[in-house]
């Protein structure tokens, strides 16, 4: 079932019926028990007052009985002897005997009484009945041609003579079967229209929540077929997850968008950047070619080595936006600072000054944060004039290093646009000497991936000044 809409219909239409099974099956039983309940205590009752009359001495064949169509009754005494029972009784079953005629022969007096009148007799003496709870037994009976089911209530009495009696008196589970069952055809007759109802509730409901889902998904294969990602999916306005997923989806169009668009401009840009030494150096071997007492050596190795710079910059901004791990080498930035300072001072240009500092660990790769170290310091010794400062401490945890010249500074406003690709504020300056404007962009990258931050501002001598922050190993 490829459906969304039919999985969540049928689900709810599953869960709902298992629901409405289980609550019907526990009203049927809670029903049914009640009415038993109500049963037995009927015929408790009319079981009470049979035996309180033989309690009080009233013969056999005198005992006023229920109607036997509403209440059959059989008393019984210890050894299973019918005494008492009720008229038109035709069969019975459930309760001691199956007898339905009394031994003994209408009006004839309880053993031990004498016959006289009632009151004498109560005055002579008078039985019990018993306090134990009754005992309840499911049954049959057949009265005047009718057989039914019966719920009896057997009672223990004591007569006046000392005889002891049990008293069973029905009553007819007609009523609680007929509540039963309507109450269970009422279900069964319910439970499809319901079920049916909630099926196509559900249905609407999720047709109508999935419509928003439908348009971003045409949206989104219209932008798969025209490969327009300027183009964004409708936002619904319904502030739930189905809203949050067309945000979300735009999110990453926008990003998407930027990063195509980034890659775009750096290819042109690369493609830039490599065109104007590859010229120069062919220039120079079709120079030398034709005449060879004109080649620029030097000229050509210069050439060659930019190509070769440039292209390794290209391969490590491709494997750092690819995801490269920076790896988990102990560094210290302290000793890195003065190994990178120190191979610059026989090399000539802008000198380049170390203050001291202690051991200053992080975790990362060694050969990335001496590219990083060396690209600030390459950065700097361009634009100073006279100096470039190194400065490394701890602070709150964290490593800071500051790496700050004496030149023209940064301007407020390009700060952050320096760290793009390929950007250079200087373009009067030859390429030879400005270079090709990745420096800081893979500063920013490595620092970056070693999870740090790397910023520009204003030193405190007026040039520009860069601080790298990075966590402690």
């Amino acid at each position: 079932m490829r459906s969304v809409r039919a999985r969540a219909a049928l689900g709810a239409t599953a869960v709902v019926a298992v629901a409405l099974i289980a609550a019907g099956l526990a009203v049927l039983l809670v029903l049914g028990a009640k009415l038993t309940d109500q049963t037995d205590l009927q015929a408790e009752v009319a079981a009470q007052e049979v035996a309180s009359q033989l309690a009080l001495g009233v013969p056999y064949g005198s005992v006023d009985l229920p109607d036997p169509e509403d209440t059959p009754v059989q008393v019984l005494t210890e050894e299973g002897q019918l005494v008492v029972a009720s008229d038109k009784l035709e069969a019975i079953s459930g309760t001691g005997s199956t007898q339905l005629r009394p031994d003994r022969r209408p009006g004839e007096q309880p053993p031990g009484e004498d016959g006289d009148d009632l009151g004498e007799r109560a005055d002579s003496g008078r039985g019990e009945v018993s306090r134990d709870e009754p005992r309840f037994t499911t049954g049959t009976a057949t009265v005047d041609g009718d057989t039914a089911d019966y719920r009896f209530a057997a009672v223990e009495a004591t007569t006046s003579s000392g005889a002891t009696v049990t008293v069973y008196a029905g009553v007819p589970l007609t009523d609680e079967k007929d509540a039963v069952g309507t109450v269970r055809s009422a279900m069964l007759l319910g439970l499809p229209v319901l079920l049916v109802v909630v099926g196509g509730v559900t249905w609407l409901v999720t047709r109508r929540a999935l419509l928003p889902v439908e348009g971003i998904r045409r949206q989104m294969a219209t932008i798969t077929a025209s490969e327009d990602l300027s183009r964004r999916v409708p936002v619904p306005g319904t502030r739930d997850e189905v809203d949050r997923l067309a945000v979300t989806t735009n999110e990453t169009l926008a990003a998407l968008e930027a990063s195509v668009e980034r890659q775009r401009r750096f290819v042109a840009d690369a493609s830039h950047e490599l065109r104007s030494p590859i010229a120069s150096l062919r220039t120079q071997l079709e120079v030398a070619s034709a005449h060879p007492e004109l080649l620029d050596l030097e000229g050509a190795v210069q050439d060659t080595v930019r190509l070769q710079d440039l292209a390794a910059d290209l391969l490590l901004l491709a494997r750092l936006d690819a995801g490269e791990k920076p790896g988990t080498a102990r560094v210290d930035l302290a000793a890195l600072v003065r190994s990178e300072a120190g191979r610059r001072e026989g090399a000539g240009g802008v000198p380049v000054v170390a203050e001291p500092a202690e051991a200053v660990h992080v975790t990362g790769s060694r050969g990335q944060l001496a590219r990083l170290l060396g690209n600030l310091l390459d950065n700097a010794q361009r634009h100073a004039e006279s100096s470039v400062t190194v400065a490394l401490r701890e602070e709150g945890g964290r490593a800071v290093l500051e790496v700050a010249d004496d030149g023209a500074g940064v301007p407020q406003a390009q700060r952050e646009r320096i760290f793009e690709r390929f950007v250079r504020l200087d373009d009067a300056r030859s390429r030879d000497d400005g270079g090709a404007g990745l420096g800081l962009a893979i500063a920013r990258d490595v620092a970056h991936r070693h999870g740090g931050t790397l910023t520009a501002g204003r030193a405190a001598g007026g040039g520009a000044v860069f601080t790298l922050v990075l966590p402690l190993a």
